[in-house]
């Protein structure tokens, strides 16, 4: 009845991918996390958006690339249960027709933004197994991100307004991931 979770302890290497973040914003993702100590690990994981959707039909566009390194502390062992993290993160992108008002205002949509972000936070997880070799895991961060963009008129093309930064203050993380055991 055991068996898989007395497997779980010899675990050291996971490849993961970020359903979320995958689904939410079309970005392709990868992770891997390799088990440093018996309760401790370390994730280092991006997506990579290069996608732009036909400009004749739409000015919408989310380009960008995200990296994130983190350190988890998991309280029964690891790729077991409930663990604590603590994460860095940085990102460059290509936004415009986006609704984002927590990060760059309520009128976001009507702009395009150019740019880089670094920040860091610390995040709670869970980790569920589904077999011998498979899992799924919850996590949700917060913590601050550094933005430094240029703002342009419009979406497409446009003329640069402003060079600005801005504090951001909230979630820094969200995933939902399908976890491959390997080790």
């Amino acid at each position: 009845m055991f068996s898989g979770i007395s497997k779980c302890t010899a675990q050291k290497v996971a490849i993961k991918t970020n359903l979320f973040y995958g689904l939410y914003t079309r970005t392709p993702n990868l992770g891997v996390e390799w088990g440093l100590s018996p309760r401790g690990t370390l994730e280092l994981g991006g997506g990579y958006n290069w996608f732009t959707p036909n400009q004749t039909t739409s000015h919408q566009k989310l380009v960008h690339w995200l990296s994130v390194a983190e350190y988890r502390y998991w309280t029964c062992e690891r790729f077991n249960g409930h663990f604590w993290g603590i994460h860095v993160l940085g990102t460059q992108y290509n936004i415009a027709g986006h609704k984002l008002p927590l990060l760059f205002g309520s009128d976001s949509k009507q702009f395009r933004y150019e740019g880089w972000g670094a920040g860091g936070g610390i995040s709670y997880g869970y980790h569920f197994f589904l077999g011998n070799h498979w899992s799924l895991e919850a996590s949700i961060g917060v913590g601050y991100v550094r933005l430094h963009y240029d703002k342009f008129k419009c979406e497409t093309c446009g003329e640069k307004i402003n060079t600005e930064n801005r504090n951001y203050f909230g979630p820094t993380k969200a995933a939902i991931s399908l976890v491959y055991l390997i080790k």
